[in-house]
């Protein structure tokens, strides 16, 4: 339901709002006035293309905003497809600006086109003699059935099944292309965890192989650099250790004679312990240095293994490759597991099918049992609104399923006696388009939520009783939905639970379009200028006078 409607800088409006009854809505005013505007704003809001032309202000951007309820609407699945949040307060907003730029938000995330088509089709549904956004569609003609059937807890569990069956295929063919592209990897990926896990890769190794290499290739120079360290530290005849022993013999002979003696000694003495120590570690690495050209050519050959490998393979470090090792093996075991898992996935594929096609058929048979009643109850309301040979047959066909089911839904429709009858689009024209939508709508009234109804001027070569017809059927369909209605039958418009007028407004330089609800004297007004022009008698006045009080007076008594 169109809880709150704002228009701003659009062709004759400056600024316009409004706050619909949650039943029956009357548009009256002059031609020309505005109202065919305000359906084009709204328009906007349900996907049409947007003009900078239609700018008031070309400086100022355009702004149509509307806010719907959503109880009782079964749409929360849309917004979940769409990857929108959901609230049974949705705000649904399009934006002009002067450079021509059009963007849509839905509860303030953009959208595209496409997304506020499908979400708004399902919110509003505009009808005229002239044209029709959803009655051709084969998605309505389907939900049409399905609300007759009141197949809604059925289709909750067909889109359960649908998407778990979808899940479950998406599965498969996502292994199906990983086996494909690893089966053509497969002897490539196997020769390169071969070489790689032949090589058996440390981490730590080639740090320490470069540094051995290092130490080989100086391994002369080594050695003796070594041997003079331990002669200057140890040598026999005069050596490092030897003066410092002398040192500490001769403090050892004043040490008693104060305390800073005895801590020189063993300072001294601790000189000469770390001195020893440490000639005792140089001869150690001086004997472990070996001159080995065998052992450094082996070293060599391994380290050009590891740059080989890594050049091959792109990376810098014995841990990248280790990871490329480890990755490879994966890939290697997974082509040896996937026929495993493909099976698994063909059984989840043909379980879930199977699920899926019981709830398919259930939904498709009841489906199949509500058309004739459909069809019955269409051509007995259309000979209520002067359409005496109109038909309608309901061809239901099955298909592949999809998430509307396996049904493809098609109305057939005639209006005149002895013509086969054909898709509606080919067929119908505005006016019985407008009468065989208002019909369906009367039907699904007490089946579940409707979209909010907007009808322009289906009035238009439709007189006397049929336009009472047609204000009782939007009555009762108001009782549960929200209908806006144009109109410009006085039979019509008593029928409104409220009454907006829509007029000119020339007070300023530039004529803005306007409009306001009605009291219940300027209906009374109004009304009588429908039926006796611009200047109606008293008797007229007074005709209109309790043409509206007794609506009034049976809503009360309702």
């Amino acid at each position: 339901m169109l809880a709150h409607l704002l228009i701003k800088n659009y062709a004759l409006i400056e600024h316009l709002e409004l706050t619909p009854d949650s039943q029956l809505n009357i548009i009256t005013g002059e031609t020309g006035a505005g109202k065919s505007i305000m359906l084009g704003a709204i328009g906007l809001l349900l996907g049409s293309r947007a003009d900078t032309k239609v700018l008031y202000n070309p400086s100022l951007k355009c702004v149509i905003e509307g806010t719907f309820d959503l109880n009782g609407y079964f749409i929360e699945h849309l917004f979940e497809e769409e990857e929108l949040d959901f609230s049974t307060t949705c705000l649904v907003r399009r934006e002009i600006s002067p450079s021509g730029k059009s963007r849509a938000f839905i509860n303030d995330t953009p959208v595209n086109l496409e997304t506020l088509r499908r979400i708004t089709g399902q919110l509003m549904d505009i009808h005229s003699q002239h044209d029709t956004l959803l009655l051709g569609s084969n998605e309505f003609q389907l939900q049409i059935v399905d609300t007759y059937a009141q197949n809604e807890s059925i289709l909750r569990q067909y889109h359960t099944d649908y998407q778990a069956y979808r899940k479950a295929t998406q599965v498969l063919e996502r292994l199906k292309s990983e086996a494909a592209q690893l089966r053509k990897e497969s002897d490539y990926n196997q020769f390169l965890f071969d070489e790689l896990d032949k090589a058996q890769l440390q981490a730590e190794e080639q740090e320490q192989l470069e540094q051995e290499l290092t130490i080989l290739e100086n391994a002369a120079d080594v050695k003796e650099r070594l041997q003079l360290a331990n002669d200057y530290l140890d040598n026999p005849e005069q050596s490092a250790l030897s003066l410092l022993k002398n040192a500490v013999s001769s403090l050892n002979s004043i040490s008693k004679f104060a305390p800073q003696y005895e801590q020189l000694r063993e300072r001294t003495q601790s000189a000469y312990i770390e001195l020893k120590d440490l000639a005792s570690e140089i001869s150690d690495e001086q004997d472990n240095v070996e001159i080995d050209d065998a052992r450094a050519e082996d070293v060599r050959e391994r380290l050009n293994l590891f740059y080989h490998l890594q050049q091959k393979h792109q990376v810098k470090t014995l841990a990248e490759l280790i990871a490329i090792r480890d990755e490879l093996e994966v890939k290697v075991s997974r082509v040896l597991n996937l026929d495993e898992d493909i099976a698994k996935a063909h059984t989840a594929v043909e379980k879930t099918k199977a699920k899926l096609q019981k709830s398919a058929d259930k939904l498709s048979n009841s489906r199949k049992v509500a058309i004739a009643p459909v069809e019955k109850e269409v051509k007995k309301y259309l000979l209520d609104l002067g359409m005496p040979n109109a038909t309608l047959h309901i061809q239901q066909t099955l298909i592949e399923p999809t998430e509307d089911g396996i049904d493809d839904v098609d109305f057939l429709f005639s209006a005149n006696k002895g013509i086969k009858p054909q898709q509606l689009k080919n067929v119908a024209s505005g006016g019985e388009f407008s009468r065989l939508m208002m019909v369906i709508k009367y039907i699904l009234a007490t089946k579940r939520k409707l979209p909010t109804i907007i009808f322009d001027e289906i009035d238009t070569g439709v007189s006397g009783e049929i336009a009472i017809k047609m204000g009782q059927m939007m009555n009762d369909i108001a009782q549960n939905h929200q209908v806006i209605a144009i109109s410009h039958l006085h039979q019509i418009a008593t029928y409104g639970h409220a009454h907006y007028f829509v007029y000119k407004d020339n007070s300023a330089e530039k004529t803005v379009s306007r409009i306001k609800k009605l009291t219940f004297e300027e209906r009374v007004q109004e009304i009588a200028q429908m039926i006796g022009g611009l200047k109606p008698s008293e008797a007229i006045v007074q005709n209109a006078r309790e043409m509206l009080q007794t609506q009034v007076t049976q809503r009360q008594k309702g």
